[in-house]
């Protein structure tokens, strides 16, 4: 180990990391929980399956519509203090989910669970690149997102085997409890910070005023608005499914109730590799991986259509499903990070929050459709469908931002190919690994306007962050 290592692991700050994705983990397990109850709530609740999964809509679709506004309300606002706060409010949320006497009461609590889910997006990878210096934000990121991973190989499928074992109330009870505890362990691990301003911190990193939402001129909002756009296409397509895996598992494929709490262990743990993929050279050309990651998936769903009632085949499109959808988040989100200029994260984080959770939304309600009108075989081709659209925005993204990097030095990039990312990692924007661009002898963060380039070479003043 070189002199600088020690150094740059005291830098990660993994006791708050380690909060944070275990914050994660814990938020996924109770947004993703009805998936795997979906049958078993229908049923003590006495309504179908389909109008369980307005439950999981009105959830997504209170994201969407309110956490740009409640982000910009909450920006001046102490980052520790708000994601203990919106957990608390999550676990009591689920609490009350165990306690739901009928759906109307059960969708107003999952409308306020909701309310709080988008703030906690919006600000815990925004939160998570602030702990460390900018050339260690993917590996952080990759860090905090790894507790939605394990949420899907471990959580979900556990809290589904309690529920089929204990009842779904039992289930929601016991998640609710543990977000309770997670809410403890960011008010005591995750170090306090005032609200963003500019300077630089003691590791190294620089921070920037935060700015509660982006206008028209930003730098960076064209690329994350396309992010954004992507990111809900593809969730449409995968929580059409995705929410009704369940039925599918089980009418589709032919297997009983008990099996699908293994059969989703199964899909998340594959998901697990994936996001190791996703975080490792492999993955370096970040539109290439993209678009495999989007094939895919595609393929190991039509697997799924084409040949029901096979278990071997079951098995292994989960797995391959599992694997290329877990690389797409961590891909997604480290992209946006990077397109945005570091006082913008926020602001970023909770428009990819609102496209993230209209696809899981508009992806509920039309599976519902589909669902009730076609049947549940019907549900991968309109997932297909959808990853074909948003592949087609990746690859024009970057046929037109290596255009525009052409433009920019009036001739041809060397080494940059027809999807815009070269072998050394750096896309067509001119961004590299770390996020930042080379002008001169100066590096200027991802997003930043050129005449950032004189404020980077002035004095910074620094923070008390």
């Amino acid at each position: 180990m070189s002199r600088t290592e020690p150094a740059r692991d005291r830098a990660m700050h993994w006791p708050a990391l380690i909060a944070l994705s275990a914050a994660v983990f814990l938020s996924i397990t109770l947004e993703l929980l009805p998936s795997g109850l979906l049958p078993e709530m229908a049923s003590g609740l006495g309504v179908t399956e389909a109008a369980m999964g307005v439950a999981v809509s009105v959830y997504a679709l209170t994201v969407v519509v309110t956490s740009a506004p409640l982000v910009a309300l909450t920006a001046r606002m102490p980052r520790r203090g708000l994601l203990v706060a919106v957990l608390a409010v999550l676990a009591a949320t689920t609490v009350a989910t165990a306690l739901a006497p009928n759906l109307p009461v059960l969708i107003g609590v999952r409308f306020v669970g909701g309310l709080a889910h988008g703030v906690f997006w919006s600000i815990v990878a925004a939160e998570a690149s602030r702990l460390v210096p900018e050339r260690l934000i993917g590996r952080a990121v990759s860090i905090v997102l790894g507790g939605g991973t394990l949420a899907i190989v471990l959580g979900v499928p556990a809290a589904t085997i309690v529920g089929q074992a204990l009842g779904w109330r039992a289930a929601f009870a016991i998640v609710g409890a543990l977000a309770f505890t997670g809410a403890l362990v960011v008010r005591l691990v995750v170090p306090a910070r005032p609200t963003a301003t500019a300077g630089v911190t003691a590791t190294g990193s620089i921070t920037h005023a935060t700015a509660s939402r982006f206008r028209f001129g930003d730098p960076g909002l064209a690329q994350v608005v396309l992010v954004c756009a992507v990111t809900a296409i593809v969730m449409l397509g995968q929580y059409a499914v995705f929410t009704y895996v369940a039925p599918m598992l089980t009418d589709l494929v032919g297997v009983g109730s008990s099996a699908v709490g293994p059969m989703l262990f199964l899909y998340g743990a594959a998901g697990a590799v994936g996001l190791v993929i996703a975080g490792s050279p492999l993955a370096r050309r970040a539109t290439g991986a993209l678009v495999v990651a989007m094939v895919l998936v595609a393929a190991s769903l039509a697997a799924l259509a084409l040949v029901p009632a096979n278990l071997g085949v079951a098995l292994a499109s989960l797995a391959v499903w599992g694997a290329a959808f877990g690389m797409l988040p961590p891909l997604l989100q480290v992209r946006l990070l990077r397109a945005a200029p570091p006082s913008h994260r926020d602001a970023a984080s909770a428009l990819y929050t609102s496209g993230f959770n209209a696809g899981i939304g508009g992806g509920a309600l039309v599976g519902a459709v589909v669902f009730d009108a076609f049947g549940v075989a019907a549900l991968p081709w309109v997932y297909v469908l959808l990853l074909v659209a948003a592949g087609v925005l990746v690859v024009a993204g970057a046929v037109v931002a290596r255009r525009r990097a052409v433009e920019s030095v009036g001739g041809d990039v060397p080494g940059v190919d027809a999807l815009g990312v070269d072998a050394h990692g750096v896309d067509g924007l001119g961004q590299d690994a770390r996020g930042t661009v080379q002008v001169g002898t100066v590096q200027v963060g991802a997003g930043q306007p050129a005449e950032a380039v004189a404020q980077a070479t002035g004095p910074v003043r620094p923070s008390t962050a």
